[in-house]
């Protein structure tokens, strides 16, 4: 589906019934990341999955910030007349909660926190944005995603499950170039989230994968630990896109999640 909102256009995913879900895909994906949970949760939940900004078929114009990235979210929420939502963030998608979370805080009925983290970059990270905005301005996403794959998916998919690194390689080498710089000078500019974390007083759960190297396990404990009544779900057998590596669980884990909220 696609979407006019705040300017640009918005591709995103609808699907299902019961309580409203959105979920916020990481860098640098596009909303089929979710498929595994559009069509495993669809019978129990409303899912909407958008492609963020300059990513899938939403229009790749700046500005490009976490905060626009939140904005363009609300928008859509707006138009699908959807009130409040369950927000279920990965990786980058976590980055863009947190500011949902500052900017909407009404529109949050819970909130989801997979495989990210509270802090800003460091100045090594920085310089890492910079030299990967340089090679895509070079060479393409194609070059990214092989820069990329292997921090992406945990050694036990790649031993196990080549196929699903293929699958992660081409969705990472077909976003586009604008949109990968983009998001890159977003997540380089980013806000440091650790102070947001302490104001979080709806249900949420915190999701890593055991053998994410970009946001390991310590980084979900950070979250765990700083945000009241949390829980935390570590998958076995995943690494970063850990919704992908490990589907039946994530989803699992999710569903008892949601049914919670249903008898609240």
């Amino acid at each position: 589906m696609i979407a006019l909102s705040t300017g640009i256009e918005i591709g995103y995913e609808d699907m299902g019934t019961g309580i409203p879900v959105c979920f916020l895909h990481g860098f640098p994906h596009n909303r089929s990341l979710w498929t595994p949970q559009l069509h495993g949760l669809l019978d129990r939940a409303r899912c909407l999955a958008p492609d963020l900004r300059g990513f899938g078929e939403t229009t790749a114009a700046g500005p490009f910030s976490m905060d626009q990235y939140a904005d363009d979210v609300a928008s859509l929420l707006d138009l699908v007349r959807i009130e409040r939502a369950v927000i279920v963030g990965l990786s980058m998608g976590g980055y863009v909660a947190f500011s949902f979370w500052r900017r909407h805080r009404d529109r949050v009925r819970a909130l989801v926190l997979a495989d990210t983290r509270a802090g800003a970059d460091t100045e090594e990270a920085r310089t890492r944005r910079n030299e990967m905005i340089a090679l895509a301005r070079e060479k393409g996403s194609a070059a990214v995603a092989d820069a990329m794959i292997v921090g992406m998916v945990g050694r036990g998919t790649r031993e196990r499950s080549p196929h699903v690194v293929d699958e992660v390689h081409r969705l990472l080498a077909s976003a586009p170039v604008e949109g990968v710089i983009g998001a890159l000078e977003a997540l380089r500019e980013r806000a440091d989230s650790h102070s947001t974390l302490a104001t979080i007083d709806v249900p949420t759960l915190v999701v890593v994968g055991e053998e994410d190297v970009i946001t390991p396990v310590s980084e979900a404990r950070v979250l765990h630990s700083a945000v009241r009544g949390s829980s935390l779900e570590v998958l076995s057998g995943a690494g970063h896109v850990s919704n992908v590596e490990r589907p039946a669980a994530f989803n699992h884990v999710l569903s008892e999640f949601l049914a919670k909220l249903t008898l609240e």
